[in-house]
């Protein structure tokens, strides 16, 4: 074995390690080693991802003594390197992006605490990655809602206890159907390592013996997982997690903690189920309708908002509905625009929360839209970056978004008639919805204050503000390039989740 196939393992390790460690140390100390360790993690990703292009095929490492079904394993491929690197790219982003807000916003005794939650939410990230094993993503799913919880309500206001308390709710539900489901298939298949799950259930549906059961397993998995990353109507916890957390949470949150759940879910359709049994089954037609109705729903709610950072978040909601729309085409080139909508959503969303803070910085930390006019120029760089990522969201030419939505478009002309139309209606009703709330704020912020409006002269203090921190100027120029890169050198991106996938199953 090649000592970089050690690199998932270590991966995970070291951020759960660091989780331990940070809880004994300062807040000035805890911020220095985690940005350490996500350095370590990123390039450790890079490396691996390099490593499987060149390898063209998956491996397995075994961790302990024991090999599985006994032990637990870990599956590197393609699609797991590049994924990793990805989330720890975004997560190091939004962390330096918001890192002004962090200080500001955290008790200073509780600050290493917020590094706690960050660390264990990347090891929980990788391992829904990389883990080979159901139960253990199913520790790993916990661990993630844990940690997500705790980075809401880390300011310890009214709103975000109560957002964390709705948002424990409803994940708790999400984790108990995900439990019964995994309970079911265990029972029917006796294993817990997916590919002999996989192996099992092929026998069983083709037997036809317990059918039942198995399809109803698989729909409580399903909807456990679509609650945990808020499609909708299971999203009603989500613009209060995502509008009242700290800069850097709505950002991880919006752009990391769902697609973990989602990944899970493209993992367990590949590899535990196979993708074949789960078309058959007509699972994918009911994410499909759900699909649609959240593309466009999210963008009904997002218009009504006057509050910027829930238009934000209602803004994932609909985009959630995008990658579900995707799955429940139920083809190959649905699950490659799905996959690579996680990515452009990824890259987007954690780019518009941190350019958002910036311009409620500069409007007296007014989230109103009324109070945001000439927020642009007050605050240049987030202005800009803004821009940016509505016009990606919108699906201009150039950026991430554009390439989503024609490939999402591409994935339906492939398809039946049935599911053709409704997919090529909305996406184009979607698009309208989107340009109607992010260009009417890009219009905002861009239109000069006059005397009636508020705080126009927190300026000056934002400007300077800016001059003192100028990792947030270079986060959000890092998430810029992220964007453009998706948008302008879309192809070898299409061709290594095309690869990918291909390693998948």
């Amino acid at each position: 074995m090649d000592f970089i196939q050690n690199f998932p393992f270590f991966s995970i390790l070291l951020s759960l390690g660091s989780g331990v460690l940070t809880s004994i140390m300062s807040a000035r100390a805890a911020r220095l080693w985690n940005t350490l360790i996500l350095l370590v993690i990123t390039a450790m990703s890079g490396v691996l991802f390099v490593y499987m292009l060149g390898a063209g095929e998956p491996y397995t490492f075994m961790m302990g003594h024991f090999p599985a079904p006994w032990g637990n394993e870990i599956r590197a491929g393609l699609l797991e390197a590049g994924m990793a690197l990805f989330f720890c790219l975004v997560m190091l982003l939004s962390l330096k992006g918001g890192q002004e807000h962090i200080d500001a916003q955290v008790e200073g005794t509780k600050v290493n605490l917020y590094y706690i939650m960050i660390n264990l939410l990347l090891s929980s990230l990788l391992a829904l990655i990389y883990t080979n094993d159901l139960f253990t993503a199913y520790v790993f799913v916990e661990i993630n809602t844990i940690s997500a919880c705790g980075l809401i309500m880390i300011t310890q206001s009214g709103r975000t206890i109560e957002a964390a308390t709705r948002y424990m709710i409803m994940a708790s539900l999400g984790s108990g159907l995900l439990l019964m489901g995994l309970c079911i298939l265990y029972d029917i298949t006796g294993h817990l390592l997916m590919s002999n799950i996989k192996e099992s259930v092929a026998y069983v549906y083709a037997q036809g013996t317990y059918n039942i059961p198995l399809i109803a397993s698989i729909g409580m998995v399903v909807v456990g997982l679509a609650i945990k990353s808020a499609l909708y109507p299971f999203h009603t916890w989500l613009p209060d997690a995502y509008g009242y957390s700290t800069a850097s949470s709505a950002a991880i949150l919006s752009s990391l903690v769902s697609k973990g759940y989602i990944f899970l879910l493209i993992k367990i359709f590949f590899r535990v189920v196979g993708f074949d049994i789960i078309v058959d089954s007509r699972i994918v037609n009911i994410l499909f309708v759900f699909g649609l109705l959240g593309m466009i729903m999210g963008s009904v709610n997002a218009i009504m908002e006057n509050d910027i950072r829930r238009m934000i978040a209602f803004s994932s909601v609909a985009q959630i509905g995008y990658i579900y729309m995707g799955l429940g085409l139920g083809t190959t080139t649905g699950m490659v625009a799905s996959i690579f909508h996680i990515l452009s959503h990824a890259s987007t969303k954690s780019l518009l929360f941190i350019a958002g803070v910036g311009l409620t910085d500069a409007s007296g930390d007014s989230k109103k839209f009324s109070d945001l006019t000439g927020s642009g120029y007050r605050s240049p760089a987030a202005g800009v970056a803004f821009t940016i990522g509505a016009c990606s969201m919108v699906g201009i030419p150039l950026f991430s978004g554009f390439i989503s939505k024609v490939q999402f478009a591409e994935a339906a002309v492939q398809n039946s008639l049935a599911k053709m139309l409704p997919t090529l209606i909305c996406l184009a009703v979607s698009t309208v919805l989107n340009a109607i709330y992010f260009m009417k704020t890009v219009i905002r912020i861009y239109t000069p204050a006059g005397r009636d409006v508020k705080n126009t002269e927190a300026g000056a203090a934002a400007v300077i503000s800016m001059r003192e921190h100028p990792l947030y100027n270079l986060a959000l120029l890092g998430m810029i390039i992220l964007n453009v890169i998706l948008g302008c050198c879309s192809q070898p991106i299409v061709d290594w989740i095309t690869d990918g996938l291909a390693m998948f199953g």
